[in-house]
């Protein structure tokens, strides 16, 4: 990992895509599957810089902010690589977002034009005009332009080389301004510039030893990981093979299909009726974030390759890694070493660098990390300690080898009188008892001992809400935790509200309802409350 630091950068992202493109011109760089649509690395350089003429031609320049609102096709990737060339600025926006989070979305990022979906312009039309885009900064993708700038039309009439003497982006020009999920409050748009890019996919690449050439992609493309994974790729001469939505029951005959070597694993796919081909001998490497430690040799008996953890988040890229060959650490819930450009400490709640197995913040220093949140300082400041130390939000712990474990968020926590109870440990828990398929951990104020622990379930099909069930899952439950971090209270729920990248939103359950324990099996009580 250090060889990278002292092995430098291209000047750009569109540099690092020229470059690859020249070393493997023919090879293919993405394969869109779902629409049997191929792109060789050529073929990708040169759309883009064909499509950024005619980005130029309407009036987008270096430093110029443009929205981007499109589902996974090759129009994001081709976009956002031909903005990157005019040093201009894509805004990532969630295509399941409502008319008041696109308004506030381009109304936050000052945007000045947009890239949008056909299906998605009657929404932008809604907004209010405080965030109307001009109608001449506005690009369709589609098959009609409803009376905008067409995207096709774009691409297919550019005429000519950009102009030479403009300005060039360069690794600390802002390349994004990426907007983070959150667990409370607006969301904050992190600039991520040229450098992070490189950074993040680089560090990608490395921490599979630069092996993987086949490579899944089902994240959509308005979040981090399809970007920094198509940007791996290209550091590697490998093919990204991007679905158009992700579906776990489909994933493992995509990776079967494809012979992928690498995938972003879902934990609820090893939940499936294990098949005698699960074996797949062309796989490589699975990222299992946050998945119980115990089934990582399990998966790897079972589907091949490596099961391996980490540690990222979008304003820092990849920060932590579990090496290939470090073989004796898997399954032990570790979370790796620092990645190259990384330093990592574990401070206390007076930001003192905390002992070894004491557990504290996760904070964060290195080239390459986000370089602000857009125009608001005040969230800035506040996230970093002197030393430009960014403040996590995350809790971990590091052993005096040098391994580090993450133990969730620090709002993540249940304080059950005078003990502090991670959420996520009991989450993992509750997801090895068989009828469970997800699990969701909060806390419940409580006038005797402050909070209590609540757990949402998701139940396999056809499993029933009855003593039995209880029975077996508190039974589990005093097997595997101590008595105080067993739930008092359980509900059961069809589907979970999520963040725009998959993951659960506790606050949207935290929303639901005024009294939490409303609805719940009480376990204290023997009664649904």
């Amino acid at each position: 990992m250090r060889q990278i630091e002292s092995a430098g950068f291209p000047d750009s992202v569109a540099d690092l895509l020229d470059q690859q493109a020249e070393k493997y011109p023919t090879s293919s760089l993405l394969n869109f599957f779902d629409d049997e649509e191929i792109l060789s690395f050529a073929e990708v350089a040169a759309l883009t810089r064909q499509l950024a003429v005619g980005l130029a031609g309407i009036g987008i320049q270096h430093g110029s902010h443009v929205a981007v609102m499109v589902e996974t096709s090759k129009t994001y990737p081709l976009t956002w690589l031909a903005l990157a060339r005019l040093g201009a600025v894509t805004v990532p926006i969630n295509y399941r977002f409502t008319a008041r989070e696109l308004n506030y979305a381009l109304q936050d990022s000052d945007a000045t034009h947009v890239v949008i979906s056909e299906k998605f312009v009657p929404l932008l039309e809604s907004i209010d005009d405080a965030g109307k885009i001009p109608a001449d900064h506005v690009i369709v993708v589609g098959e009609q332009s409803c009376g905008y700038q067409h995207w096709q039309s774009l691409l297919d009439e550019a005429g000519g080389p950009l102009p030479e003497h403009r300005p060039l982006p360069s690794l600390d020009d802002p390349m994004n301004i990426q907007y983070t999920s959150g667990t409370t409050g607006l969301p904050k748009g992190a600039i991520l510039s040229h450098r992070y890019w490189l950074t993040f996919s680089r560090n990608g690449a490395a921490q599979f030893q630069d092996k993987l050439k086949r490579i899944l992609v089902s994240q959509p493309f308005y979040y981090v990981d399809a970007q920094w994974l198509t940007l791996m790729a290209c550091w590697t001469g490998s093919t990204a093979f991007v679905a158009r939505e992700m579906h776990s029951s489909k994933l493992l005959g995509w990776m079967k299909q494809y012979q992928l070597e690498y995938c972003n694993f879902p934990e609820v796919v090893a939940r499936q009726p294990q098949q005698e081909d699960d074996y797949m001998p062309h796989l490589v490497a699975m990222s299992c974030y946050s998945h119980r430690p115990e089934n990582f040799h399990h998966y790897e008996k079972r589907y091949g390759g490596l099961a391996r953890q980490g540690f990222s988040m979008t304003e820092l890229g990849c920060v932590l890694y579990m090496p290939m060959e470090a073989l004796d650490m898997t399954g032990s819930g570790s979370v790796g070493i620092p990645v190259a450009f990384r330093q990592v400490e574990i401070r206390d709640a007076e930001g003192n660098v905390a002992a070894d197995d004491v557990a504290g913040e996760i904070c964060v220093r290195g080239e390459g990390i986000f370089q602000a949140y857009y125009k608001n300082a005040e969230a800035t400041q506040a996230s970093f300690y002197p030393g430009g130390w960014f403040r996590t939000g995350d809790q971990g712990r590091r052993n005096k080898q040098g391994w580090f474990w993450y133990l969730g968020r620090q709002k993540d926590m249940v304080r059950r009188s005078s003990e502090n109870i991670s959420a996520v440990e009991v989450e993992q828990v509750l997801r090895g008892i068989e009828a469970v398929l997800e699990s969701a951990v909060v806390p419940v104020p409580d006038d005797f001992r402050g909070e209590e622990v609540k757990a949402y379930l998701i139940l396999r099909p056809g499993i029933r809400q009855n003593q039995s069930l209880f029975d077996e899952i508190f039974s589990f439950c005093k097997k595997n935790l101590a008595p105080y971090k067993i739930p008092r209270y359980l509900e059961f729920i069809e589907e979970f509200p999520r963040t725009p990248s998959l993951k659960i939103k506790k606050s949207g359950l935290l929303e639901m309802k005024e009294d939490l324990t409303i609805g719940s099996w009480d376990r204290v009580e023997g009664r649904w409350r």
